[in-house]
C-alpha cells in the first residue's frame, strides 16, 4: 500500500509541474509575441486567462507543503505565492487602469522565466529522479537577477493602482455597516508595500543560502 502510494504521489506532482509548466510557458510566449506584434499596451489582454490559471495554479502548492507531498517549508513558500495571488488578482484582474503599463511586461517576463525553470527542474526531478547539473544550476541562480527585477515589478504594480484604489473604493467596507467593521483597501496595500521591504532582503537571503547549499552538495556528489 505504502509503495502505491509513493507512486501515486509521484505521478500526481509529475503531471501537476507539467501542467503548470506548460501554462507559463503559453504565458511567456504571448508575452514575447505581444510585445513584438502590438507593444506592451495589449500584453495583458492576451495573457490574462493563462496567466490566472497558471498562478492560481500555485495555490496547489501550500496545500502540498502542508499535507507534506513536499518538503518546501510553508513558511517560505506561503509569502511567496501569496504575493503573487495578490499581484494576480487583487491588482492586475481587478484595476484595469494598471493593465497596460509597461512593468506588466517586466513583471510577466520576469516570472515567466523563473516559472518555467522552476516547474521543468521539479517536473524532471519527480519524472526521473534527478535533474541534470545545467538545470540545477538554472534553477539555483537566475533568480539572482529575475528576483530583483520581479519584486520590483510587483512593487511597481501595486504602487501604480494606489490611486486607482482610493478613488473606487474597490474592496472596501465603510462603517456603518451591519458588521459594525470597515476595511480599506487603499491602507491594506500600503501595508503589503510596508511588508515587501523587510520580506526582499529575508527571501533573497533564504534563496541565497539554499543556493550555496544545493550546489555545494551537487558538486561533491
Amino acid at each position: 500500500m505504502a509503495g502505491f502510494l509513493s507512486i501515486l504521489k509521484r505521478f500526481y506532482l509529475t503531471a501537476y509541474n507539467w501542467i503548470v509548466f506548460a501554462g507559463w510557458c503559453q504565458v511567456l510566449y504571448l508575452t514575447l509575441k505581444t510585445l513584438k506584434e502590438s507593444g506592451h499596451e495589449h500584453v495583458y489582454s492576451n495573457v490574462e486567462k493563462p496567466l490566472l490559471l497558471a498562478q492560481s495554479a500555485a495555490f496547489l502548492e501550500i496545500l502540498h507543503g502542508i499535507v507534506g507531498l513536499v518538503r518546501s517549508p510553508i513558511t517560505a513558500t506561503l509569502p511567496q505565492i501569496s504575493s503573487r495571488l495578490y499581484v494576480v488578482w487583487g491588482i492586475l484582474y481587478s484595476f484595469p487602469e494598471v493593465q497596460t503599463h509597461p512593468i506588466v511586461s517586466s513583471l510577466l517576463i520576469s516570472w515567466g522565466i523563473t516559472e518555467i525553470i522552476r516547474y521543468c527542474f521539479f517536473g524532471v526531478k519527480e519524472a526521473f529522479g534527478s535533474t541534470p547539473y545545467w538545470l540545477l544550476w538554472l534553477r539555483y541562480s537566475t533568480f539572482l537577477v529575475l528576483y530583483p527585477t520581479g519584486i520590483s515589478s510587483e512593487i511597481g504594480m501595486i504602487y501604480n493602482a494606489l490611486p486607482y484604489m482610493q478613488e473606487s473604493g474597490l474592496y472596501s467596507l465603510w462603517m456603518p455597516n451591519k458588521w459594525n467593521f470597515s476595511f480599506d483597501y487603499f491602507y491594506f496595500a500600503i501595508i503589503v508595500l510596508v511588508i515587501y521591504l523587510p520580506g526582499i532582503p529575508h527571501m533573497y537571503g533564504y534563496m541565497l543560502g539554499q543556493r550555496k547549499k544545493v550546489l555545494a552538495k551537487s558538486k561533491k556528489e
